[in-house]
């Protein structure tokens, strides 16, 4: 069961903590639970109940209302809002849809998953998809994890579709020939590829050849890779604290085994790392940073 401050559930479903608040007390929407300690929190449910607010109160309910709902009524209201947008939007709403992402993780929901993706590419096609709707969602997820907060298993769930989808688009791309050389590869104790594969399709269909290596490549056999294959550019991802401890070791022996190209390094803003000389190196912060070293 997950554990959330009010804080995780303002980063997590965009409703400013001081509005949640405000509900509690004059509506009394919900409730929140207590440690033993009488800290406040919100569990796995609780978050799913603020998410699905959020997407009534943007299709036109007010909060009065809603928090008149009975549970039927208000699954109810949800599932028309669903069906309506299934049934009559010609954009998605991704911001809505990423939310509704989290829903489906939370009660680990497959078919709801394949409805939204599947609805998601039909209006928007699958870079916007990727770009406005999943990795939008991996954000979040990622504060999740960061906070300790999410289930290990939720966080599979979602990761194994959120790859196959991203893989098969990978798959469904011509093999450039000429474009500059990527080397994609995650370091050691890095196990989270979305955002890696993710890199993959942008780059290939925008005719970089990528040499993809996976997650948790030991430091010997980056070097070899590179040595090689001389890419003109690097790319892998610091995410975990271990690899981010490990940052300035690792960014130290890429700029000295890539000489000849460019190293970019996708992390949250460090000071730590971003104060280190920089030289070869580049601290790429969203997916849209990666397009102006594509070519």
């Amino acid at each position: 069961m997950g554990s959330y401050s009010i804080k995780d559930i303002e980063q997590l479903s965009g409703i400013k903590a001081h509005t949640i608040r405000i509900w509690e007390q004059r509506y009394q929407l919900i409730e929140p639970k207590r440690t033993e300690t009488n800290i406040r929190f919100y569990d796995d449910e609780q978050l799913k109940f603020i998410l699905n607010v959020g997407l009534l109160l943007k299709n036109g309910h007010k909060i009065s209302k809603i928090s008149g709902y009975s549970s039927v009524v208000f699954k109810t209201e949800i599932e028309k809002v669903y069906e309506l947008t299934l049934l009559h939007s010609t954009t998605v709403h991704l911001d809505l849809d990423s939310n509704d992402l989290m829903v489906s993780m939370i009660d680990m929901d497959t078919d709801k998953f394949h409805r939204i993706y599947e609805n998601s590419v039909k209006h928007n096609g699958f870079e916007k998809t990727v770009t406005g709707l999943i990795y939008p969602f991996l954000e979040k997820v990622g504060i999740l994890w960061s906070l300790g907060q999410i289930n290990p298993a939720h966080e599979h769930f979602i990761s194994c579709l959120i790859r196959q989808k991203v893989i098969s688009g990978i798959d469904r791309l011509p093999e450039p020939k000429d474009g500059p050389k990527f080397l994609l590869f995650l370091p050691v104790g890095e196990h989270h590829e979305i955002g890696l594969l993710m890199a993959h399709y942008l780059l290939k269909k925008n005719g970089a050849r990528v040499y993809y290596l996976g997650q948790n490549l030991p430091d010997e056999d980056v070097k070899t890779a590179i040595e090689t294959i001389n890419p003109n550019k690097i790319f892998t991802f610091f995410i975990d604290p271990a690899v981010i401890n490990n940052g300035k070791h690792m960014i130290c022996n890429l700029s000295k085994w890539s000489t000849d190209g460019l190293v970019l390094i996708a992390c949250r803003v460090s000071p730590e790392l971003e104060g280190l000389d920089k030289g070869n190196i580049r601290f790429l912060h969203k997916m849209e940073d990666l397009y102006d070293y594509i070519h």
